[in-house]
This record gives structure tokens, C-alpha cells and sequence, in this order.
């Protein structure tokens, strides 16, 4: 029991230290042997957990992107409204992004960039699934925009990255005012 626990540790310390570096540094100027150093290991423990770079990158995006929509989805119900359900999800989204910000920045610069295999990424997709259906269900009442889920989500979550990127160059502040008139500006932009 205390090995496993030991090995787990290596890997959530891989796994930490490679969104640490990722995001100070970007994903080509983060090799695998500061990784393994920040990490408190030898470099060739990294290959008992990971295949290459690039499994380690793919499994640090599916498991910052489950705790996302575990946070994304908290306290969201399907038989909700489609505004009260969106705006709860909006607003747990913009929580995580404002208290989870290491993660956030992560699956922002993941958003950006050709680091994570599509078919990895098609898999991140499925723990927004929640999120899209609610989007369905609105189109098929009339109550949001007959529009492309990507259409949607550029206009509704896309902009709390660029607006906590903002608050972390101290130049805009998200308060609690700022996110509910943010929150309806995502709104209107969807809403037939």
C-alpha cells in the first residue's frame, strides 16, 4: 500500500511539475529533464509512468480537464432551465478559472496550440458533454441561437480566458459585479 502511494506521488509530481512548466515556459521549452527535476526524480522514472512527452502532456490535459467539468457541473441538474443551467455552469467555470488558475492557464494554452492530439482532445470534449446537451436543448426550445457549439462556446466561456489573463496582468478586475454583467453578455450573445 505505502509503494503504490509512493508511485502515485512520482506521478502527481510529473504530473504538477509539467503544468508548471508548461505554463511558465510553453510546451517546446519544457523538456522532459526539468520536468523530472522539478519533479524530484530521475529522468528515466518519467518513462515508468508515460510513454513520451507527449502521453504526458495528453494525460495532464484529460485530468486538468476532469477536474474542470467536475467543477464545471457542480450542482447542475438536467430538468434546470436553460438559463438557470447555464448561467449556474458559467459561473462555476468562472470560479474555476478564477481559484484554479495554474489548471486554467493550462487548458487555455491547450486550447492554443496543436500540443494535444485530436484524438485526445475529442475525449476532453466528451467531459463538456453536460454543457453541449444543455446547449441542444436550448436550440430545439428557441431559446439559444441555432449556432455551432464552437460558435457558443467562443462567445460564452473563450472570453473569461481572455478576461482573467487581463486580471493576472493587473490590468482589469473580474469581481463579482464584473462576472454577472459578464454573465449576461455571454447571455445575450446566445439567446434568440
Amino acid at each position: 500500500m505505502i509503494k503504490k502511494e509512493k508511485i502515485t506521488d512520482k506521478k502527481s509530481a510529473l504530473l504538477q511539475a509539467t503544468l508548471t512548466l508548461v505554463n511558465n515556459h510553453g510546451f517546446h521549452n519544457t523538456p522532459m529533464s526539468k520536468i523530472a527535476k522539478l519533479a524530484g526524480v530521475s529522468p528515466a522514472t518519467i518513462y515508468l509512468y508515460f510513454e513520451n512527452k507527449q502521453d504526458l502532456i495528453n494525460t495532464l490535459y484529460l485530468e486538468v480537464k476532469e477536474s474542470f467539468s467536475v467543477c464545471a457541473f457542480e450542482g447542475y441538474h438536467e430538468e434546470m432551465s436553460v438559463k438557470k443551467g447555464f448561467e449556474l455552469i458559467w459561473f462555476n467555470i468562472a470560479n474555476y478559472k478564477l481559484n484554479q488558475i495554474n489548471e486554467a492557464t493550462f487548458l487555455s494554452q491547450c486550447d492554443n496550440s496543436p500540443m494535444i492530439d485530436e484524438a485526445i482532445r475529442i475525449e476532453g470534449l466528451k467531459h463538456l458533454q453536460p454543457l453541449l446537451n444543455l446547449w441542444e436543448k436550448g436550440k430545439k426550445e428557441g431559446i439559444i441561437k441555432p449556432l455551432s457549439d464552437y460558435i457558443l462556446y467562443a462567445f460564452t466561456i473563450y472570453p473569461l480566458s481572455f478576461l482573467l489573463e487581463m486580471q493576472d496582468r493587473d490590468i482589469y478586475t473580474l469581481n463579482e459585479n464584473v462576472k454577472t454583467k459578464t454573465f449576461q453578455a455571454a447571455w445575450d450573445a446566445i439567446r434568440m
